[in-house]
């Protein structure tokens, strides 16, 4: 493990807030009613961590253009309300937060600057992160590529080799990899820990223990 890091980029959905249980159930809904039958396993290995980009051209290849815009509009408004009324921090963040040592922090997420800001403003973590929050759609190719991990790490003024990423889904720790980073992949959430294991990674299930995984105690 290369340590210590000088930028701590962290996830937002599943690493910060607890919306992928939310997203799960929408997307479960959706593709019952729209004819994509999907698994729970299905939508996490073929959704989760992906680029909204990716995953309507998913939807569009199986169920052709109108329908996969039905499911967009019907995604972003389900989600939203189920965002009011049941969205929390993933348990043991705000102690991480408060615990890290490591001199910066930043946000790169798959999902757009709208959807952070409400989910991140839900929760109360959005002012931990003003200033330094970036999103999938300031680069030309999402998870897994590196492009969005490069991009916050040159934003931040880190040479990547010093950054440590933070992930739940299996599509970010192969981009954190991808861009010459350490990869902390979270298995407390929807992704199996064996679909996060791999070279430059460490796993763990207690966002608790994150602040001394980076000190390498």
């Amino acid at each position: 493990m290369a340590i210590p890091f000088d930028l701590v980029i962290f996830d937002c959905d599943g690493v910060l807030v607890d919306s992928e249980p939310l997203a799960l159930r929408v997307c479960l809904d959706l593709g019952a009613e729209l004819g994509w039958p999907l698994t729970e396993g299905e939508v996490v290995d073929r959704f989760l961590g992906r680029s909204e980009r990716a995953v309507q051209e998913q939807i569009a290849e199986r169920l052709g253009a109108e329908k996969a815009a039905r499911w967009g509009e019907e995604y972003q408004r389900r989600l939203a309300l189920l965002i009011d009324t049941e969205l929390t921090e993933v348990d043991g963040v705000t102690e991480a937060l408060d615990a890290l040592t490591v001199p910066l922090n930043c946000i790169a997420s798959s999902g757009s600057h709208e959807k952070m800001r409400h989910t991140l403003g839900r929760t109360g973590l959005r002012e931990r992160f003003d200033g330094r929050i970036f999103s999938a759609g300031e680069v030309a190719r999402g998870k897994p590529e590196p492009d969005l991990f490069l991009h916050a790490a040159a934003r931040m003024g880190v040479d990547p080799a010093r950054c440590a990423v933070v992930e739940d889904s299996q599509y970010g720790v192969r981009a954190a990899r991808a861009a010459g980073m350490y990869a902390f992949g979270y298995a407390g959430g929807l992704t199996p820990a064996d679909w996060l294991a791999g070279p430059d990674t460490t796993v763990f299930d207690d966002m608790r223990k994150l602040p001394a995984l980076l000190s390498g105690r």
